[in-house]
């Protein structure tokens, strides 16, 4: 009895000497859309580079961030955090920018003093000036800098356009399930999991990319229902097999003009080459095998405001996908407001980012008159300004806080200062409100209006700049949503668009 009580406390020594393993983790996030002519700048991108003492904070959130965090302290890993820089999408992101943002993150890993491995938090759509396929860049110097045999887990968005490249680069790479994202913090989990098996021996991950000739069209990207929904099913259904260590289906975005436009599908698999191949192959003919239900037929901002009106059960939210700020548009499209006020509609929410306006509204001050033109300055794509006459009813510092798991899995926002004009107060309970913000927002959470002390819920119309992020925050309240073919940089129907760059024969663009 005593011997084996010493023999487990000699065990019990031992392994509090082994040190734990060593894990760089950080990233560089950016959508990308080609057609925006507007560039991403350094200035644009939001840098953390957070000690190790910040970590325990940053676990608490809902954020891929929090999910590696805690499964790397469930897995018995030290975290070796570097840096994380995320923009807000819009144009491809320039030299200067990517060079800048990619040196400092490879010099900040090979800084470490010590390295078992590596986890980046890479969005999979960048496209920089030089780079078509930035994200591949990105882990192609981070492998330069560690040596060939260190794992490398990449985790992608949803919207991920995915090559061999990047596949070639890394050990493991896994995308978000959901769209709207609210499994981030699961996907970091996973990230980490995965990890622990490479560098402890208890997994061999290797991984096969199949792309289906397809675009998967933004309008069918909504995992909680069909098309996709049974193809992301049986991703989870793969991955409780112990040999499947990840199954990811990714819609792909369109917006890139790249050669990997399109979905695709990764699976890493414990040491079989052949299964990961076999699985990837089949949920690449699942998606497949939908492509004739992809089809676009949509009212255009006309008649989605009269369906809006002629309703009798509000709110009604118009999702303005033409200008959907998640996707890199510029967020002051005016063909929804211009019908509303054209059709004579009431009880509307219209927000649009004019800073401009804003700061006319600010030198008013709160109750005086705002007779302006609004929307419409960005770029010539997303309609003309506006005339709008009202009342400056309230202005704001910008600044929310969404309590719930929503799309992304943030939690603190800023859409910087904010005007809301009230337009038409003949119904006090349901006035028609133009809310005016100087930065560009995507509309993913219900506390952007909350927090100007608008209720959508109470309202009839809710004009919303978004295409599937913003469903996770207004499926609850409303009782219909139109999703609505306007014009813009992230139009639906990519006969809008000339692509140069992309594959050949993709059904759903020739």
């Amino acid at each position: 009895m005593v011997g084996s009580f010493l023999l487990w406390m000699v065990a019990m020594w031992l392994a509090a000497q082994t040190p734990r393993p060593v894990i760089a983790v950080g990233g560089i996030s950016h959508e990308s859309n080609s057609f925006n002519p507007s560039r991403t700048t350094l200035a644009d991108f939001t840098r953390r580079t957070p000690g190790p003492p910040d970590l325990e904070k940053l676990a608490s959130g809902h954020d891929t961030l929090a999910g590696i965090i805690a499964g790397a302290h469930a897995a018995g890993l030290e975290l070796h955090p570097t840096l994380f820089a995320s923009a807000t999408p819009k144009g491809p992101v320039t030299a200067e920018a990517f060079e800048k943002l990619t040196a400092e993150l490879v010099a900040r890993i090979a800084a470490a003093p010590r390295l078992d491995g590596v986890i980046l938090d890479l969005h999979g759509a960048m496209v920089s000036e030089r780079y078509p396929h930035a994200d591949a860049e990105i882990v192609r110097r981070v492998r330069g800098a560690v040596g060939p045999r260190l794992p490398i887990v990449v985790i992608h968005d949803f919207h991920a356009n995915i090559s061999d490249e990047i596949v070639s680069a890394c050990n493991a790479l896994l995308t978000y399930k959901e769209n709207p994202h609210t499994d981030t913090r699961e996907r970091g989990e996973q990230a980490a999991r995965i990890m622990a098996a490479a560098v402890t021996g208890r997994a061999r991950p290797v991984q096969a990319l199949v792309k289906p000739p397809m675009i998967y069209n933004i309008v069918y990207q909504n995992t909680r229902r069909p098309p996709l929904a049974p193809i992301v099913e049986e991703t989870r259904r793969l991955e409780q097999s112990p040999k499947i260590l990840a199954a990811s289906v990714a819609g792909g975005y369109q917006y890139a003009d790249v050669e990997a436009m399109g979905p695709s599908v990764v699976v890493v698999a414990d040491g079989d080459a052949e299964l990961a191949q076999r699985e990837s192959r089949r949920l690449a003919d699942m998606l497949w095998a939908t492509r004739h239900q992809l089809v676009l037929k949509l009212p255009d901002a006309a008649e989605a405001v009269r369906q809006a009106i002629a309703a009798d059960r509000w709110p009604i939210a118009l999702m303005d996908l033409g200008d959907n700020i998640g996707g890199g548009s510029a967020g002051d499209s005016t063909f929804l407001l211009a019908e509303l006020l054209r059709q004579g509609a009431r009880g509307w929410v219209v927000t649009l980012y004019d800073p401009e306006a804003v700061q006319a509204a600010a030198r008013g001050g709160v109750g005086s008159v705002f007779d302006g033109a609004v929307g419409g300055k960005t770029d010539r794509f997303h309609g003309e300004p506006v005339r709008v006459r009202g009342r400056v009813k309230s202005l704001h510092d910008g600044f929310f806080f969404e309590p719930e798991v929503r799309h992304g899995g943030g939690r603190y926002f800023s859409q910087g200062l904010t005007a809301v004009i009230a337009v038409d107060e003949s119904m006090p309970e349901q006035p028609s409100l133009l809310v005016l913000n100087s930065r560009r927002t995507s509309p993913n959470s219900l506390h952007q209006l909350i927090s100007l002390g608008i209720y959508p819920e109470r309202q009839k119309i809710l004009v919303v700049k978004g295409a599937i992020a913003p469903r996770a925050a207004y499926e609850p309240i409303a009782r219909r949503i139109i999703e609505v073919d306007t014009p813009g940089l992230t139009a639906v129907n990519p006969a809008r668009f000339t692509y140069t760059r992309v594959r050949r024969q993709l059904f759903g663009l020739n």
